[in-house]
């Protein structure tokens, strides 16, 4: 293609697309002998039961899957103590994401995310022409309601909060997450499942929280791709309206139901995952390391002084051990290290 024709070409993609540096087609595929530490994901097999559920779907791979994902919202519904119209299913819970952002934000607005948090909802605000704030968090445990409702976030269309957090792996109390409830708010708890504590119930009290759930950590369905959005029937109804057809696979919708209907088969995993996480940070403190306490399924630890994050993963990666890091200043001398086997 001559250069003239593909300036015309690229002239012709919408303002943020054309601001977006195209990402690069060399990139390496992954070593399989690596030690994943890296992205938060489940080591374990999945129970034999959900494993026959994905066999057996392989035998409908000719036919599409189920309209609006209506077999798999009503499981959901049915574990989590809701109607089929306060749950939508998506394609893991970044499908979702994308889905709310496109809902709620016209170029101009402007959403707020506790910070340190998950860096993919900066993308989506851009994608929307949005502003994104990012509020720090002083304490840990205890929410900053007053700068998310006053100051920069006052005027945001919602407010993004990941409970457990990602990536520091702290919680904060549902009372905590009530107090916010007069401002519009979304909760994220992909990581729930490690936490002692959960959102559900602020669902039928308060149709300005929108809930997420992914079977990607707690259930070892990472490369399924199973999420879920719990919220008022309305807003839920709304999102539904302008969710891709057929966004999930037979597979997908097979686990997913599986899963739902064999939770318990999952808590011995959830037990090791706690206690290998308790001796993960004491032998990350006795190396030199400041690990904060997680309620997630990993750990955000701080360097010994001498080197920084990107020296700790480049080092470990030469012994074929993956962990991250992060371009956020604040964290630059941290890494997040997945909990996997012992």
């Amino acid at each position: 293609m001559s250069g003239t024709k593909l300036k015309s070409v690229l002239s012709s993609f919408s303002q943020v697309p054309r601001e977006l540096k195209p990402l690069p087609s060399d990139r390496h595929s992954l070593d399989d002998s690596c030690v994943r530490l890296n992205t938060n994901e489940n080591p374990f097999p999945m129970p034999e039961v959900v494993m026959q559920s994905a066999i057996a779907a392989l035998e409908q791979q000719y036919l599409y899957p189920e309209h609006d994902n209506i077999g798999l919202r009503e499981a959901a519904a049915d574990a989590y103590g809701l109607t089929k119209d306060q749950v939508i299913a998506g394609n893991g819970s970044s499908e979702l994401l994308g889905l709310i952002y496109r809902a709620f934000l016209a170029p101009g607005d402007s959403v707020a995310m506790l910070s340190p948090g998950f860096s993919f909802n900066r993308k989506l605000a851009m994608l929307q022409g949005a502003q994104f704030l990012e509020i720090e968090c002083g304490q840990s445990d205890v929410l900053p309601v007053e700068e998310l409702l006053s100051g920069p976030a006052e005027g945001a269309k919602f407010i993004l909060l990941a409970n457990p957090n990602n990536p520091t792996g702290t919680f904060v109390s549902v009372a905590e997450i009530e107090r916010l409830a007069a401002q519009s708010d979304r909760l994220d708890e992909a990581y729930v499942d490690f936490a002692p504590d959960n959102g559900l119930r602020l669902t039928d009290h308060y149709p300005n929280i929108l809930l997420l759930r992914a079977f990607s950590k707690s259930y070892a369905a990472a490369g399924i791709r199973i999420g879920f959005g719990l919220g008022h029937p309305e807003i839920i109804g709304r999102l539904r309206s302008i969710q891709n057809v057929f966004n999930m696979n037979v597979i997908g919708h097979a686990v997913g139901v599986s899963i739902l209907a064999h939770r318990d088969a999952y808590e011995e995993n959830h037990r090791y995952i706690k206690q290998e996480r308790e001796r993960v940070s004491f032998a990350l403190s006795q190396l030199g390391f400041s690990v904060t306490p997680s309620h997630a399924n990993f750990l955000l630890a701080r360097v010994p002084p001498g080197q920084d994050g990107r020296w700790w993963q480049k080092t470990l990666k030469r012994r074929k051990v993956l962990v991250a890091t992060f371009s956020n200043s604040f964290l630059k001398e941290h890494i997040s290290v997945s909990i996997g086997t012992k």
